[in-house]
C-alpha cells in the first residue's frame, strides 16, 4: 500500500442515534488513521434512505443516489473498514439491505451486461471492481468471539465484500461487549486506533 492510504470507514450499525461501542470502535480507527496522515472518509449506513431489493427487477433498476455515492466512495478507497453489530448470528437487516444494494453484479463485476444471468464461474473469471483494495470487518457481539467463530462463520458481510475483489479481508471480532468492562473496552479502542494508524 502507498504511505498515505485512502481509508473508508463504513459504520453499519442501524441506530442513527449512535453511542454504541460499535461507533466508538469506528471512531477510534478513524482517529488513528487521521493521526497517521491517511485520507479518511466516513459513511454511516443508518443515515441513508434506500428501499429493500425485493425482485430481480429491483436489482437491475438504477441504484438510488445514496447507493451510487457509496459505490463511488468504495471505488475511491484503498482500504475499507466495515463496523457492525452481530444480531441473531449475522449483521442487522438494514446493513444487509445496504450491501445488497451496493454490491449488485453490475457494480461488483462491471463487465456484466444489463439483465445478464451470472453463473457460478463468473465469480472466478470476471473482472472485479475493487480488486487491489483491502478490507477489515469489525463485528461486535454479546456472545464470546470464539463461539461466533465456531458456530456462525463465514458470515454474509465478509462473503459479500469478497465478491467485488476486496482482498485480503481481515477480521476483528469483539465479543462479550455487554456489561461494564471498561478495561477490556479500552484495550479494544487502543487496538483499533493502532490498526487505523497502520491502515490495516
Amino acid at each position: 500500500m502507498p504511505t498515505t492510504t485512502r481509508v473508508l470507514v463504513v459504520q453499519g450499525h442501524p441506530d442513527p442515534r449512535g453511542g454504541h461501542f460499535c461507533h466508538a470502535l469506528a471512531d477510534a480507527y478513524a482517529a488513528g488513521a487521521a493521526e497517521a496522515g491517511h485520507d479518511v472518509e466516513r459513511l454511516d449506513v443508518a443515515t441513508l434512505d434506500f428501499p429493500s431489493i425485493r425482485s430481480r427487477d429491483d436489482l437491475e433498476a438504477p441504484a438510488p443516489a445514496c447507493i451510487r455515492l457509496a459505490q463511488t466512495m468504495l471505488l475511491h478507497a484503498d482500504h475499507v473498514v466495515l463496523c457492525f453489530p452481530i444480531w441473531n448470528g449475522t449483521g442487522p437487516a438494514y446493513l444487509r439491505g445496504f450491501l445488497e444494494q451496493v454490491f449488485r453484479a453490475s457494480f461488483a463485476m462491471p463487465d456484466t451486461r444489463p439483465g445478464e444471468r451470472i453463473g457460478f464461474s463468473a465469480y472466478f473469471t470476471r473482472r472485479k471492481s475493487l480488486t487491489g483494495k483491502s478490507a477489515r470487518v469489525v463485528a461486535t457481539m454479546a456472545m464470546p468471539a470464539f463461539l461466533y467463530r465456531w458456530a456462525f462463520r463465514p458470515h454474509v458481510e465478509r462473503n459479500t465484500l469478497s465478491v467485488s475483489g476486496l482482498s485480503p479481508i481481515r477480521e476483528s471480532l469483539v465479543g462479550s461487549v455487554e456489561g461494564r468492562q471498561e478495561r477490556r473496552r479500552a484495550r479494544w479502542l487502543a487496538r483499533m486506533r493502532e490498526l487505523g494508524r497502520r491502515a490495516a
